[in-house]
């Protein structure tokens, strides 16, 4: 991967005092783009993230698989990619209207993700499902119900039988056949007036607190 240059800027004209981000060598931002004042470069940024961790980090894929269920937004299916190569998902079932990151605007917002977490495509979630538990899957969908659970009681480990987590349309939720064929449902529980969060947040909470366990533990502060 190639490694960007940003750096960070500031004008100088005081009444101003505009701060601002630009790519290096590319002659952004050379002038205020408020006051057309100049600008002073106060800081340089490496964008090659990978360089910032330990290759040797023994976090891998694990066992959780994810099935989006007719995501309409490009937005919401790149950040569920980022999300997913966040926490080591092992791979992404694109269902019905799901866009693939062969969409550029997909391709834009997961920044590359999907080069290290793999998907396939399928016409129907439904008879997916029912392949995946006949495959000796657990099936969990991330649903508000009468019958669902907090996502905060369930887990992920390295023991864990293979598990998928559906996560429905933006508008519709998770079709109701697939929901006939979970194992269980979840929700994250609020305390809102709105109850409900965009899907890629709420998958960016449910993944992240399913897999808790395979990170490091957490340091106690003592206070």
């Amino acid at each position: 991967m190639s490694t960007e240059f940003y750096l960070i800027r500031q004008c100088t004209n005081k009444n101003c005092n505009f701060r601002f981000p630009a790519p290096k060598n590319s002659g952004i931002g050379v002038h205020c783009p408020k006051c057309k004042s100049e600008t002073l470069i106060i800081h340089e940024i490496n964008l090659n993230h990978e360089a910032m961790y330990d290759n040797n980090d023994p976090l891998q894929a694990n066992k959780l698989e994810i099935v989006l269920d007719n995501i309409r937004s490009t937005f919401n299916v790149g950040a569920i990619f980022r999300s997913s190569d966040g926490v080591g998902i092992k791979k992404i079932h694109l269902c019905g209207i799901t866009p693939s990151p062969t969409n550029p605007k997909v391709h834009k917002t997961s920044l590359g993700s999907e080069f290290t977490v793999d998907y396939e495509t399928h016409p129907n979630a439904v008879s997916l499902i029912k392949s995946l538990k006949e495959d000796g899957y657990k099936i969990w969908a991330l649903e508000k119900t009468s019958t669902s659970q907090s996502i905060f009681n369930y887990k992920i480990s390295e023991s864990s039988q293979p598990t998928i987590l559906v996560v429905g349309n933006e508008i519709t939720g998770v079709d109701p056949d697939v929901l006939k064929e979970c194992d269980a449902h979840l929700h994250i529980p609020m305390v809102g007036l709105k109850n409900s969060l965009n899907v890629a947040i709420a998958f960016g909470i449910a993944v992240y607190s399913l897999t808790k366990n395979n990170f490091s533990s957490p340091i106690t502060l003592k206070v």
